[in-house]
């Protein structure tokens, strides 16, 4: 199943490559990413990553809320997509 994480992200050195880490550590596959920082809101990144994975996004969700650079993360399903 996919799944599109929206995220918030200080504007850190390895920020992004943390938080793709953590997605393919807990058994999800990054399938794409976008975004892009937002001047108006300290320069923070706003970003959305599709991840494919069978486990639940919501185990993903906690672990990023982990990672310092995460302001904040909110997961959504990708509908249509089938495996």
């Amino acid at each position: 199943m996919q799944y599109r994480l929206y995220l918030v992200l200080h504007p850190a050195e390895g920020a992004l490559l943390r938080v793709i880490g953590m997605a393919e550590r807990r058994g999800f596959a990054p399938r794409a990413i976008s975004g892009a920082p937002v001047a108006a809101d300290d320069g923070r990144w706003h970003l959305q990553l599709v991840v494919d994975g069978q486990r639940p996004a919501e185990t993903l969700c906690r672990q990023i809320e982990k990672i310092y650079d995460c302001v904040s993360v909110q997961v959504t399903a990708v509908e249509g997509v089938s495996p």
